[in-house]
């Protein structure tokens, strides 16, 4: 891991100076990169908590073939940059289904109806607009269940409440009374917002 530092043009900054009077920040930001799980990395993509081994085969034809049970995802492409794709393409078709399912057996326990339900390349797990759209990360497919429940969960309750009040955490406590944990260990997952493999 590299720390890069930048200065504005023209001035004139002690770098020791700052590196030393930013230390704990600099140690806790980086202990925090190091302990957060990874969704995709050069071999292996998340999915539904579970790690799978990739295995790439150059093939003209262009297939990704999950296989759960061996703890691989085999990915037929010609070229290695596609797999990003595949691995896209297949996560928005698993967390759309999902997030229908779930928004649907979910909506009536809050007593809520969400104006739009979408699915996008976002930097969030989600989020809820003020007209009652929900919009969901496209890799929630790769958390577990329980941190994907929370997730909707979460964004329904903003229907209820807009904000992160507490009225807003009594509600989201009344369905799901362990969401401080949830929340926790889905801090401990990062969305992958620069899917380039090496």
């Amino acid at each position: 891991m590299t720390l890069e530092i930048s200065v504005p043009r023209g001035k004139s900054i002690d770098i020791e100076a700052l590196i030393r009077e930013r230390l704990s920040w600099i140690d806790r930001e980086y202990s925090r990169s190091v302990n957060t799980k990874r969704i995709l990395g050069p071999d292996r993509v998340m999915f539904g908590g579970q790690y799978l081994q990739m295995v790439y085969i150059e093939d003209l034809k262009e297939e990704l073939a999950p296989n759960l049970s061996r703890g691989e995802v085999v990915i037929r492409t010609g070229e290695r940059r596609r797999v990003r794709e595949l691995v896209r393409r297949w996560f928005l078709k698993e967390t759309s289904a999902y997030v229908v399912r779930k928004v649907r057996e979910f909506s009536p326990l809050l007593g809520v109806r969400p104006g739009r339900v979408d699915v996008r390349e976002i930097s969030k797990w989600g989020y809820c607009t003020r007209s009652g759209r929900l919009s969901f990360n496209w890799q929630l497919i790769a958390l577990p269940e329980r941190l994907r429940e929370y997730v909707v969960f979460h964004e329904l309750t903003h229907l209820f409440e807009f904000n992160h009040s507490a009225a807003f955490k009594r509600k989201l406590a009344s369905i799901c009374p362990e969401f401080r944990n949830r929340e926790r260990e889905l801090n401990q997952i990062a969305p992958y917002d620069r899917m380039v493999l090496e």
